[in-house]
């Protein structure tokens, strides 16, 4: 009961006061610079998988990393694109959690660090997303062994990149995975209104974050905001969203919006749990069997 209320998974209440004694990297007013270092200081704290090697690439100019759990199965892989509303973050900030999806899926993963806004407006982030889709084809993996995943911005992305993968003429991957989607770059929804105490994010922080990536770009292009998109011919997905989170209503979205397209999708919406509770699985258990539940549903998916 660190912050006075009584949860039904008390762990959370750690999490939040764990929060509540870090910096906010999403409504501060720092620079963007002490933001990222900030993000990045929040990945360095997770420990790896026992075994995991790290390895640093060069993607045609693009840095990426590659994560290589220990027992990992040759030809299957995770793309993991970082959350951090497309203006923080990296794979120093993720590795952690991309360490341990990849684990559990039994696979490696590829982190690319795609290029962040303001400085670099969208669609690069979606451009360098598709660019390391390409690198696992062009090692060889087969598409449908493939997983393209994400949390947050890196989530939104995640489709984003599957719709420019579609349209592009390139072979889908066998699956996709969004932790806490941000698929509708307008901020709309119930959950906006409805929840009153998410510990992390605010519409008004979304939305500086969304202004600094589309620079003028209006939030309903697909590729911005892909739950507003033509999803046909997408892969089956699966969708984690918190139930104290206001991109809960991304989630839903997205899944209705999928669904009515063809596509098979599964909408998770866990009670009590925050945005990207999956990044604090050292300390939040229920953090440790979303990845674990979603790595067995990945790999019923992947061939």
């Amino acid at each position: 009961m660190a912050d006075g209320r009584t949860y039904r998974d008390p762990e959370i209440a750690g999490v939040r006061a764990l929060l509540a004694s870090m910096p906010n990297t999403e409504t501060g007013q720092d620079d963007w610079t002490t933001r990222r270092a900030g993000i990045d200081g929040f990945g360095d704290m997770q420990p790896l998988p026992d075994g995991v090697a790290v390895e640093t690439l060069d993607i045609a100019g693009l840095a990426a990393e590659r994560l290589t759990p220990s027992g990992a199965e040759d030809g299957r892989a995770l793309l993991y694109l970082h959350g951090g509303g497309y203006c923080i973050g990296s794979p120093r900030s993720h590795r952690g959690l991309a360490a341990n999806l990849a684990a559990a899926i039994g696979c490696f993963a590829l982190v690319p660090d795609y290029r962040l806004a303001p400085e670099h407006r969208f669609p690069a982030a979606v451009d360098d997303a598709v660019k390391a889709y390409r690198h696992l084809l062009g090692e060889g993996i087969e598409p449908a062994r493939i997983v393209i995943a994400g949390d947050s911005a890196g989530g939104g992305l995640t489709f984003a990149a599957a719709i420019a993968i579609r349209d592009g003429g390139l072979p889908q991957p066998g699956c996709l995975f969004g932790i806490s989607p941000w698929v509708n770059l307008g901020q709309t929804g119930v959950a906006y209104a409805a929840v009153l105490d998410d510990p992390m994010l605010t519409r008004e922080g979304l939305q500086a974050f969304a202004d600094a990536y589309l620079q003028g770009e209006g939030p309903h292009h697909p590729l911005a905001s892909p739950a507003l998109a033509d999803l046909h011919g997408l892969p089956p997905m699966l969708l984690h969203a918190g139930g104290a989170e206001i991109l809960a209503s991304d989630t839903a979205m997205l899944a209705e919006r999928a669904g009515l397209a063809g596509v098979e999708v599964r909408a998770e919406i866990w009670p009590e749990m925050i945005h990207v509770w999956h990044a604090f699985a050292p300390w939040l258990g229920a953090g440790r069997r979303a990845v674990d539940e979603a790595a067995a549903w990945i790999r019923g998916r992947l061939a």
